[in-house]
């Protein structure tokens, strides 16, 4: 007996399944550089236990009586020295990114992004995918260091979405990638160009990575560790002669002990150690942020001049250079293999 197909009834829906889909996600934004918006963000990203890990009954208090009534005011118009009239620099970058890696990628899959604080959201975005047919995805956080405050919340915002969800897509994620030698080549080859594009020789490079409380480092976070890995192969990568590095931690917030040294800290002493000339660089940060381009090209620069310092540079982060983009579609199309041709 010959098999045949069955026909699908005339009455059926039409359904949509069988694609890929890439979900590219960052850690947020608000929606516009005022209080109000800044407060919302604030409040969700604060509220995450992952990021704030003080049980909700001392910590909410806190965060709800003072931090939500005093710190978005003075957010805003740090937002504000950053914003562009395309909106939040690490939304439109985030943006860009996806639309580059669909051109990349082709219509065998179909490329997205999120902010896992703020919007799109990723439950928003997932459902879009999975509405457009994605049956496979690929959730891709563009934390090259893995911290449980930054692609641990990532997957656990997925997860809450996938709980909720009849039909759930297959899911794979994107991998942390703080020694992959694409990420390593891309940020030697971005650092380069911009370092031989200036018009004066720094003696020193400060690579800054996000801070996290140190606690986080003795209850077992690999952040820290690879922070530090990431920092030694790029200065192996980098390879300038007359150019000394330091690395440091940025975006101390609260009382508790932060992992060290702190930038600001770095800028001052070396200012005062009698160094002139120096650039300092994010590899951490997938994208130009509020941390990238207020905290460290404003107030870096603020603090090195104070101190002595004459000539200071903040470098780009990969956003949509061409070794960044480049690194990103290699990373994914390594992530998608079996789902899409090689």
């Amino acid at each position: 007996m010959t098999w045949q197909p069955q026909k699908i009834p005339a009455d059926h829906p039409p359904v949509k399944s069988g694609g890929i889909g890439v979900l590219i996600v960052n850690l947020g934004t608000p929606d516009a550089p005022e209080t109000g918006p800044v407060k919302r963000y604030l409040a969700e990203f604060l509220s995450d236990r992952r990021v704030v890990e003080i049980p909700p009954i001392a910590w909410q208090p806190i965060l709800r009586g003072i931090i939500l009534n005093t710190r978005p005011k003075k957010s805003a118009q740090a937002y504000r020295e950053v914003w562009s009239e395309e909106g939040s620099p690490l939304a439109v970058v985030t943006r860009n990114q996806a639309v580059a890696m669909q051109e990349r990628l082709g219509d065998a899959v179909q490329v997205d992004w999120a902010m896992r604080y703020g919007t799109p959201s990723i439950p928003e975005k997932l459902q879009t995918l999975m509405d457009a047919g994605c049956e496979r995805i690929l959730l891709a956080p563009l934390y090259p260091q893995y911290s449980s405050a930054t692609t641990a919340t990532v997957v656990d915002k997925a997860a809450d979405k996938l709980r909720e969800m009849r039909w759930q897509p297959c899911l794979r994620t994107l991998p942390p990638y703080h020694d992959d030698p694409a990420y390593i080549d891309a940020l030697a080859q971005d650092l380069s160009r911009q370092i031989d594009a200036l018009d004066f020789a720094p003696e020193v490079l400060v690579l800054s990575f996000h801070g996290m409380p140190e606690r986080t480092l003795h209850l077992g976070d690999p952040y820290h560790c690879q922070c530090q890995k990431t920092s030694r192969l790029l200065q192996g990568k980098l390879s300038r002669p007359g150019l000394r590095f330091r690395t440091s931690f940025q975006s101390r917030f609260g009382p508790a002990k932060w992992l060290e040294p702190a930038t600001d800290m770095v800028l001052e002493e070396e200012a005062q150690a009698g160094t002139r000339r120096l650039a300092i660089a994010a590899p951490g940060f997938s994208a130009d942020c509020l941390e990238t381009l207020e905290e460290l090209a404003i107030q870096g620069r603020e603090q090195f001049e104070e101190a002595g310092g004459e000539r200071f540079a903040a470098l780009a982060c990969l956003n949509t250079s061409d070794a960044g983009l480049a690194m990103l579609e290699t990373l994914l199309r390594r992530e998608l293999a079996g789902w899409i041709p090689a």
